[in-house]
Protein backbone atom coordinates (compact mmCIF):
# COMPACT_ATOMS: atom_id res chain seq x y z
CA UNK A 1 0.00 0.00 0.00
CA UNK A 2 1.42 3.52 -0.89
CA UNK A 3 0.03 5.59 1.71
CA UNK A 4 0.40 9.33 2.31
CA UNK A 5 -0.93 12.78 4.03
CA UNK A 6 -3.15 14.46 2.07
CA UNK A 7 -3.41 18.16 1.70
CA UNK A 8 -6.77 18.98 -0.48
CA UNK A 9 -6.84 22.53 -0.33
CA UNK A 10 -10.23 24.75 -0.42
CA UNK A 11 -11.13 23.52 -4.11
CA UNK A 12 -10.92 20.02 -4.25
CA UNK A 13 -14.42 20.76 -2.09
CA UNK A 14 -15.74 22.94 -4.24
CA UNK A 15 -14.93 24.71 -7.83
CA UNK A 16 -12.58 21.14 -8.32
CA UNK A 17 -14.96 19.02 -6.82
CA UNK A 18 -14.94 16.38 -9.88
CA UNK A 19 -10.75 16.55 -9.29
CA UNK A 20 -11.55 14.94 -5.73
CA UNK A 21 -14.60 12.75 -6.95
CA UNK A 22 -12.43 11.06 -9.47
CA UNK A 23 -9.32 10.79 -7.13
CA UNK A 24 -11.68 8.69 -5.00
CA UNK A 25 -12.17 6.67 -7.88
CA UNK A 26 -8.50 6.00 -8.71
CA UNK A 27 -7.43 5.27 -5.25
CA UNK A 28 -8.64 1.69 -4.98
CA UNK A 29 -7.51 0.25 -8.04
CA UNK A 30 -3.91 1.73 -7.95
CA UNK A 31 -3.71 0.90 -4.04
CA UNK A 32 -3.07 4.38 -2.77
CA UNK A 33 -3.92 5.55 0.59
CA UNK A 34 -4.71 8.91 1.73
CA UNK A 35 -5.15 10.41 5.41
CA UNK A 36 -6.36 13.95 5.40
CA UNK A 37 -4.36 16.75 7.17
CA UNK A 38 -6.37 17.94 10.89
CA UNK A 39 -7.53 21.00 10.47
CA UNK A 40 -5.71 22.14 7.86
CA UNK A 41 -5.96 25.59 6.36
CA UNK A 42 -6.21 27.17 3.43
CA UNK A 43 -2.58 27.89 1.76
CA UNK A 44 -3.68 31.88 1.06
CA UNK A 45 -3.08 30.81 -2.69
CA UNK A 46 -1.15 33.20 -5.32
CA UNK A 47 -1.69 37.04 -4.18
CA UNK A 48 -1.16 36.56 0.22
CA UNK A 49 2.65 36.13 -0.43
CA UNK A 50 2.29 39.27 -2.27
CA UNK A 51 0.90 41.27 0.24
CA UNK A 52 2.08 40.50 3.81
CA UNK A 53 5.20 37.84 4.03
CA UNK A 54 5.52 36.78 7.51
CA UNK A 55 1.57 36.15 7.91
CA UNK A 56 1.57 34.78 4.27
CA UNK A 57 4.57 31.71 4.66
CA UNK A 58 3.11 31.27 8.48
CA UNK A 59 -0.29 30.56 7.32
CA UNK A 60 1.00 27.91 4.64
CA UNK A 61 3.24 26.91 7.12
CA UNK A 62 0.90 26.08 9.90
CA UNK A 63 -0.24 22.92 7.81
CA UNK A 64 3.22 21.61 7.61
CA UNK A 65 3.51 21.77 11.29
CA UNK A 66 0.30 19.94 11.96
CA UNK A 67 0.85 17.70 8.68
CA UNK A 68 4.79 16.88 10.84
CA UNK A 69 2.83 16.62 14.27
CA UNK A 70 0.63 13.89 12.37
CA UNK A 71 3.33 12.09 11.32
CA UNK A 72 4.36 10.53 14.01
CA UNK A 73 3.77 6.36 13.81
CA UNK A 74 1.56 6.92 16.61
CA UNK A 75 -1.07 8.89 14.89
CA UNK A 76 -1.42 5.85 12.63
CA UNK A 77 0.14 7.42 9.37
CA UNK A 78 2.69 4.92 9.35
CA UNK A 79 5.49 7.68 9.70
CA UNK A 80 4.87 8.99 6.17
CA UNK A 81 6.53 12.37 5.69
CA UNK A 82 5.14 12.86 2.13
CA UNK A 83 2.42 15.68 2.11
CA UNK A 84 0.60 15.16 -1.40
CA UNK A 85 -1.13 18.45 -2.84
CA UNK A 86 -3.47 17.92 -5.98
CA UNK A 87 -3.66 21.43 -6.78
CA UNK A 88 -0.97 22.73 -8.31
CA UNK A 89 -1.06 26.82 -6.09
CA UNK A 90 -1.15 24.29 -2.89
CA UNK A 91 1.68 22.61 -3.95
CA UNK A 92 3.32 25.14 -4.96
CA UNK A 93 3.03 26.94 -1.88
CA UNK A 94 3.64 24.23 0.78
CA UNK A 95 6.95 23.38 -1.26
CA UNK A 96 7.96 27.09 -1.19
CA UNK A 97 7.67 27.81 2.69
CA UNK A 98 9.32 24.64 3.51
CA UNK A 99 12.37 25.68 0.76
CA UNK A 100 12.53 29.43 1.64
CA UNK A 101 11.94 28.14 5.80
CA UNK A 102 15.78 26.31 5.10
CA UNK A 103 17.25 28.85 2.71
CA UNK A 104 16.72 32.06 5.01
CA UNK A 105 17.22 30.87 8.53
CA UNK A 106 15.96 34.33 10.21
CA UNK A 107 12.43 33.69 7.61
CA UNK A 108 12.15 30.41 9.65
CA UNK A 109 12.72 32.05 13.04
CA UNK A 110 9.98 34.26 12.41
CA UNK A 111 7.40 32.23 10.75
CA UNK A 112 7.85 29.73 13.99
CA UNK A 113 7.20 32.62 16.13
CA UNK A 114 4.18 33.06 14.74
CA UNK A 115 3.14 29.35 14.81
CA UNK A 116 4.31 29.10 18.79
CA UNK A 117 1.09 31.52 19.55
CA UNK A 118 -1.08 28.30 18.44
CA UNK A 119 1.78 25.75 20.14
CA UNK A 120 3.55 24.66 16.64
CA UNK A 121 6.89 24.63 15.24
CA UNK A 122 7.77 23.27 12.08
CA UNK A 123 11.67 22.39 11.16
CA UNK A 124 12.23 22.84 7.77
CA UNK A 125 13.05 20.02 5.73
CA UNK A 126 11.29 17.66 7.91
CA UNK A 127 8.34 17.02 5.30
CA UNK A 128 8.47 15.49 1.36
CA UNK A 129 5.51 17.99 -0.47
CA UNK A 130 4.38 16.37 -4.03
CA UNK A 131 1.92 16.75 -6.45
CA UNK A 132 -0.58 14.18 -6.99
CA UNK A 133 0.89 13.25 -10.54
CA UNK A 134 4.32 12.85 -9.54
CA UNK A 135 3.31 10.27 -7.07
CA UNK A 136 0.93 8.76 -10.12
CA UNK A 137 4.09 8.76 -12.60
CA UNK A 138 7.48 7.79 -10.09
CA UNK A 139 5.79 6.01 -7.11
CA UNK A 140 2.76 3.94 -8.51
CA UNK A 141 4.42 3.99 -11.86
CA UNK A 142 3.17 4.05 -15.83
CA UNK A 143 2.88 0.09 -16.13
CA UNK A 144 1.22 -0.11 -13.01
CA UNK A 145 -1.60 2.47 -14.18
CA UNK A 146 -1.14 0.57 -17.73
CA UNK A 147 -1.87 -2.76 -15.81
CA UNK A 148 -5.57 -1.42 -14.64
CA UNK A 149 -6.74 0.44 -17.83
CA UNK A 150 -9.64 -1.51 -19.07
CA UNK A 151 -11.03 1.21 -21.37
CA UNK A 152 -8.31 2.98 -23.57
CA UNK A 153 -8.63 6.08 -24.38
CA UNK A 154 -7.49 5.00 -28.15
CA UNK A 155 -9.27 7.93 -30.02
CA UNK A 156 -8.87 10.40 -28.14
CA UNK A 157 -6.68 13.10 -28.91
CA UNK A 158 -5.88 14.84 -25.47
CA UNK A 159 -3.88 18.30 -25.15
CA UNK A 160 -2.12 17.68 -22.32
CA UNK A 161 -1.92 20.83 -19.92
CA UNK A 162 0.69 20.79 -17.16
CA UNK A 163 0.37 24.79 -16.25
CA UNK A 164 2.70 27.40 -15.18
CA UNK A 165 3.08 26.65 -11.15
CA UNK A 166 3.74 22.89 -11.33
CA UNK A 167 6.86 22.51 -12.78
CA UNK A 168 8.62 25.71 -12.36
CA UNK A 169 10.78 26.83 -9.79
CA UNK A 170 11.31 22.96 -9.19
CA UNK A 171 13.11 23.02 -5.16
CA UNK A 172 13.94 19.17 -5.71
CA UNK A 173 14.35 18.90 -9.10
CA UNK A 174 11.59 16.33 -9.24
CA UNK A 175 10.17 17.00 -13.16
CA UNK A 176 11.66 15.89 -16.27
CA UNK A 177 11.97 19.56 -17.42
CA UNK A 178 11.07 23.07 -16.28
CA UNK A 179 9.05 24.05 -20.08
CA UNK A 180 8.50 20.84 -21.67
CA UNK A 181 7.50 18.05 -18.83
CA UNK A 182 6.62 15.13 -20.22
CA UNK A 183 4.87 13.21 -16.80
CA UNK A 184 0.91 14.45 -17.73
CA UNK A 185 2.07 13.50 -21.45
CA UNK A 186 3.52 9.75 -20.83
CA UNK A 187 0.46 9.28 -17.91
CA UNK A 188 -1.88 9.73 -21.05
CA UNK A 189 -0.08 7.62 -23.56
CA UNK A 190 -0.34 5.02 -21.13
CA UNK A 191 -4.05 5.26 -21.05
CA UNK A 192 -4.46 5.27 -24.22
CA UNK A 193 -5.09 8.37 -25.37
CA UNK A 194 -3.22 10.39 -28.74
CA UNK A 195 -1.34 13.02 -26.87
CA UNK A 196 -0.93 16.03 -29.21
CA UNK A 197 2.20 18.03 -29.52
CA UNK A 198 1.33 21.15 -27.51
CA UNK A 199 3.81 23.76 -26.67
CA UNK A 200 1.91 25.65 -23.90
CA UNK A 201 1.57 22.82 -21.98
CA UNK A 202 3.47 25.38 -18.95
CA UNK A 203 2.01 28.42 -20.23
CA UNK A 204 -0.12 30.67 -17.98
CA UNK A 205 -3.83 30.22 -17.60
CA UNK A 206 -4.76 33.73 -16.07
CA UNK A 207 -5.24 32.91 -12.39
CA UNK A 208 -6.96 35.21 -10.65
CA UNK A 209 -6.64 37.62 -13.62
CA UNK A 210 -10.10 37.14 -14.69
CA UNK A 211 -11.20 39.29 -11.46
CA UNK A 212 -8.80 41.93 -11.66
CA UNK A 213 -8.00 42.46 -15.31
CA UNK A 214 -10.14 40.15 -17.44
CA UNK A 215 -8.74 41.65 -21.26
CA UNK A 216 -5.38 40.34 -20.33
CA UNK A 217 -6.85 36.95 -18.67
CA UNK A 218 -9.32 36.35 -21.79
CA UNK A 219 -6.33 36.16 -23.92
CA UNK A 220 -3.89 34.35 -22.08
CA UNK A 221 -7.04 31.80 -22.07
CA UNK A 222 -7.66 32.24 -25.57
CA UNK A 223 -3.90 31.20 -26.55
CA UNK A 224 -4.42 28.06 -24.68
CA UNK A 225 -7.75 27.03 -26.49
CA UNK A 226 -7.31 28.24 -29.70
CA UNK A 227 -3.70 26.05 -29.98
CA UNK A 228 -5.23 23.32 -28.69
CA UNK A 229 -8.13 23.63 -31.10
CA UNK A 230 -5.58 24.53 -34.23
CA UNK A 231 -3.33 21.34 -33.49
CA UNK A 232 -6.85 18.69 -33.49
CA UNK A 233 -7.14 18.40 -29.76
CA UNK A 234 -11.29 17.43 -28.83
CA UNK A 235 -9.83 18.70 -24.95
CA UNK A 236 -7.72 19.39 -22.60
CA UNK A 237 -6.69 17.62 -19.42
CA UNK A 238 -5.00 19.53 -16.53
CA UNK A 239 -3.52 19.11 -12.90
CA UNK A 240 -4.59 22.10 -11.53
CA UNK A 241 -8.05 23.05 -10.44
CA UNK A 242 -7.03 27.21 -11.20
CA UNK A 243 -6.35 26.13 -14.78
CA UNK A 244 -9.57 24.28 -15.04
CA UNK A 245 -12.27 26.73 -13.91
CA UNK A 246 -10.04 29.66 -16.04
CA UNK A 247 -10.30 27.60 -18.94
CA UNK A 248 -13.66 26.31 -18.41
CA UNK A 249 -15.82 28.75 -16.72
CA UNK A 250 -14.43 32.18 -18.80
CA UNK A 251 -14.17 30.07 -22.69
CA UNK A 252 -18.22 31.79 -22.81
CA UNK A 253 -17.02 35.10 -21.82
CA UNK A 254 -13.76 34.59 -23.80
CA UNK A 255 -15.46 33.82 -27.19
CA UNK A 256 -18.06 37.00 -26.47
CA UNK A 257 -14.91 38.98 -25.61
CA UNK A 258 -12.89 37.85 -29.15
CA UNK A 259 -16.06 36.75 -31.05
CA UNK A 260 -14.94 33.73 -31.08
CA UNK A 261 -16.36 30.70 -31.09
CA UNK A 262 -13.91 27.57 -29.56
CA UNK A 263 -15.91 24.43 -27.69
CA UNK A 264 -12.59 23.05 -26.10
CA UNK A 265 -13.59 21.26 -23.11
CA UNK A 266 -11.26 20.87 -20.39
CA UNK A 267 -11.00 17.67 -17.63
CA UNK A 268 -8.99 16.65 -15.18
CA UNK A 269 -6.42 14.05 -15.48
CA UNK A 270 -7.89 11.49 -12.89
CA UNK A 271 -11.16 12.00 -14.40
CA UNK A 272 -9.60 11.05 -17.53
CA UNK A 273 -8.18 7.77 -15.08
CA UNK A 274 -11.23 6.59 -14.26
CA UNK A 275 -12.17 6.44 -17.86
CA UNK A 276 -10.11 4.30 -18.36
CA UNK A 277 -10.22 2.09 -15.56
CA UNK A 278 -13.91 1.61 -16.64
CA UNK A 279 -15.30 4.29 -13.70
CA UNK A 280 -18.84 5.34 -15.41
CA UNK A 281 -18.68 9.44 -15.81
CA UNK A 282 -20.77 10.29 -13.32
CA UNK A 283 -18.58 8.80 -10.46
CA UNK A 284 -15.84 10.68 -11.90
CA UNK A 285 -17.63 14.15 -11.92
CA UNK A 286 -17.85 14.40 -15.76
CA UNK A 287 -21.16 16.31 -17.11
CA UNK A 288 -20.67 19.25 -14.22
CA UNK A 289 -18.38 20.85 -16.42
CA UNK A 290 -19.72 24.09 -18.27
CA UNK A 291 -17.86 23.83 -21.54
CA UNK A 292 -19.68 19.78 -21.91
CA UNK A 293 -17.01 17.29 -23.10
CA UNK A 294 -19.88 14.75 -24.35
CA UNK A 295 -19.17 15.23 -27.71
CA UNK A 296 -15.14 14.96 -27.27
CA UNK A 297 -15.73 11.39 -25.37
CA UNK A 298 -18.31 9.73 -27.81
CA UNK A 299 -15.28 9.42 -29.24
CA UNK A 300 -14.25 6.73 -27.13
CA UNK A 301 -18.20 5.55 -26.47
CA UNK A 302 -18.48 7.09 -23.24
CA UNK A 303 -21.69 8.99 -22.91
CA UNK A 304 -21.93 11.93 -20.52
CA UNK A 305 -24.92 12.20 -18.30
CA UNK A 306 -27.09 15.15 -18.20
CA UNK A 307 -27.13 17.57 -15.66
CA UNK A 308 -29.63 19.26 -14.18
CA UNK A 309 -28.75 22.35 -13.88
CA UNK A 310 -28.98 23.94 -10.12
CA UNK A 311 -30.70 27.09 -9.68
CA UNK A 312 -28.81 30.16 -9.34
CA UNK A 313 -27.71 31.22 -5.41
CA UNK A 314 -29.19 34.42 -4.45
CA UNK A 315 -27.33 37.35 -4.68
CA UNK A 316 -26.23 39.02 -1.37
CA UNK A 317 -27.11 42.49 -0.87
CA UNK A 318 -23.54 43.03 -0.04
CA UNK A 319 -19.86 41.29 -0.91
CA UNK A 320 -16.34 42.18 -1.47
CA UNK A 321 -15.88 45.13 -4.03
CA UNK A 322 -15.29 43.65 -7.33
CA UNK A 323 -14.05 45.24 -10.76
CA UNK A 324 -16.71 45.42 -13.64
CA UNK A 325 -16.18 42.59 -15.94
CA UNK A 326 -15.06 43.61 -19.10
CA UNK A 327 -17.49 42.28 -21.66
CA UNK A 328 -16.92 42.75 -25.32
CA UNK A 329 -16.63 46.47 -26.41
CA UNK A 330 -17.06 47.15 -22.44
CA UNK A 331 -13.63 49.19 -22.14
CA UNK A 332 -14.74 51.15 -24.86
CA UNK A 333 -12.80 49.42 -27.73
CA UNK A 334 -13.84 47.25 -30.70
CA UNK A 335 -13.65 43.40 -30.16
CA UNK A 336 -10.62 41.96 -30.60
CA UNK A 337 -11.79 39.80 -33.77
CA UNK A 338 -8.75 40.45 -35.66
CA UNK A 339 -6.32 38.20 -32.48
CA UNK A 340 -8.57 35.03 -33.53
CA UNK A 341 -6.75 32.22 -34.30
Amino acid sequence: MNKYLLYPGCSMDSSAKAYMESLNAIMEPLDLHFEEIDDWNCCGATEYLGINLIPAYSLIARNLALAAKQTSPANGTGGTRTVVAPCSACYLNLAKADYYMQERPSLGVKVNEALSAGGLQYKAGTLDVRHLIDILVYDVGLDAVRSKVVRPLHGLKVAPYMGCMLPRPDYQHRWSDHEHPTELDDLMRALGAEVIDYPLATECCGGHMTQIGPETAFELIRRLVADADERGAQLMATVCPMCQMNIDAYQNEMNHFFGTDYHMPVLFFTQLMGLAFGRKPEELGIGVELVSSRKALANIGVEVPVVQEAAAPRKKDEGLPMPPRLLKGGNGKKSKKEAVR
